[in-house]
């Protein structure tokens, strides 16, 4: 007999992406369909996103009311409405591996969306998954107020959805003028003090979205590092983390990134630095993507161990002794929003952590996944489903009645300001670093 469930850990088996029957559609379709009749039988994941309704409506409304009735081509919409945030995976799903059953459903939606993409795929999906490039282009001084104005004008947004399929209604991200890694300053001297859960040292990724976005998420890392003489460099030269490729099945994409990123980076692990990336995506990517791609890669493995997000750093730092508590301001109510590539790093709530041990703080937790993920909800084809998806949080997050708005994920952030509206009822939004440098005063 086969047991139901499991009070097992989850355990993550890597990606076999280079063997070719990785690629076979009609092997992947057949385990689609494994996993989808698993989950049409459990359905505990229902209320997650908009994947399983879409799989249980079409079992649903089949001729058999089984997965047998679901014709194989109707999979791919299924496929089409994951976005990889790995909630079902480390949260809800019972019959994960060590359990015989082996339902990896993030990994079997991998792999559909790499043959898809393969196959071929928009030219607004490769847009949007080159991050790096758009953000160097966009961030030249004149041409990044040029695209703030086009983004913010209503026909040019209209014009922009007819032609390249990207929501008129999606309120984008502007892009800076000056990226941050171009006005960082350089460290202090400070003497390195080594913990027993942290290096005392810090090299750090900046992501492309604080680059060339919100660089203030890195100037509010620097500055908090400085105030805890903790010495710190900007990795020699970065590229994008590969999470837009990955989350579209672009794999080759992700290895090229890879080969680009992982040598730099291996090489300040090996030297005994804390590697800081201050988006979740960005260091989930290098925790646990990269790492079940390239299981045996030694630099991708020592890259690993060494990425922290901040807030986990901050917080072992604390548990070492190591971090200044001299807080000189507290923020009243703060409704944060622990963002889906947060949990699904295992550290536990780093963040809300770090936040109450700001006197005058009060820290209300939503966890709940926002809808907007990456560049999914960005897509006029989804755009409807994310505000749809974050509608719970939206009216979580109002009903706090906070002071500042917050999430480690900048663009959950906005998203969920959006889907906020009036009912913001003047939250400021602002990013947990951002909190917590105003609580030093510095």
């Amino acid at each position: 007999m086969q047991r139901e469930g499991s009070l097992e850990a989850p355990t993550r088996h890597p990606l076999d992406w280079k063997n070719p029957q990785f690629w076979d559609q009609a092997s992947a379709e057949k385990e689609l369909g494994r996993i989808f009749d698993i989950c049409h039988g459990c359905r505990r994941c229902v209320s997650l996103c908009t994947t399983f309704p879409s799989l249980f409506d079409l079992v649903d409304n089949s001729p058999t009311m089984e997965l047998d009735g679901v014709k194989k081509e109707d999979y791919w919409k299924v496929v089409d409405q994951c976005y990889l945030c790995d909630l079902c995976y480390m949260t809800k799903c019972p019959y994960v591996p060590p359990h015989p059953w082996n339902v990896d459903f993030p990994h079997v939606m991998l792999r559909a969306k790499a043959i898809k993409f393969r196959k071929g795929v928009k030219l607004r999906d490769r847009l949007l998954s080159s991050t790096d490039v758009t953000g160097k282009l966009a961030a030249i001084p004149v041409v990044a107020q040029t695209v703030n104005a086009v983004n913010s004008f209503k026909p040019a947004r209209a014009a922009m959805q007819a032609v390249l399929g990207v929501h008129q209604d999606r309120e984008l991200p502007p892009y800076a003028p000056r990226k941050f890694r171009s006005a960082a300053p350089r460290s202090r001297e400070f003497a390195i003090k080594d913990g027993k859960h942290t290096p005392g040292k810090v090299a750090i990724f900046a992501t492309c979205y604080a680059n060339y976005n919100e660089p203030v998420m890195g100037h509010d890392l620097v500055a908090l590092l400085e105030h805890n003489e903790i010495p710190y460099v900007l990795v020699e030269k970065e590229a994008c983390c590969g999470m837009p490729k990955f989350e579209l099945g672009d794999l080759e994409g992700v290895a090229a990134l890879k080969e680009k990123n992982m040598p730099v980076l291996a090489r300040y692990a090996r030297e005994d630095y804390a590697i800081l990336a201050p988006v979740p995506s960005c260091a989930l990517m290098f925790k646990q993507e990269l790492p079940l791609m390239y299981p045996r890669d030694a630099d991708t493995v020592a890259v690993r161990d060494a990425m922290f997000d901040p807030f986990e750093y901050f917080v072992l730092r604390k548990r070492d002794g190591l971090l200044r508590t001299d807080f000189k301001t507290g923020l009243g109510k703060v409704a944060y929003h622990i963002p889906c590539h947060s949990r699904v790093q295992n550290m536990g709530q780093k963040t809300r952590e770090a936040l109450e041990m700001i006197p005058g703080t009060e820290v209300t937790v939503v966890e709940r996944c926002s809808g907007h993920d990456g560049t999914w909800g960005v897509k006029t084809e989804y755009y409807e489903n994310s505000m749809k998806i974050g509608r719970p949080v939206f009216r979580q997050m109002a009903a706090v009645e906070a002071n500042y708005v917050s999430s480690d994920c900048p663009i959950a952030a906005r998203h969920i300001m959006q889907g906020m509206g009036e009912d913001a009822k003047g939250a400021i939004k602002a990013h947990p670093l951002t909190l917590f440098r105003k609580a030093y005063g510095i």
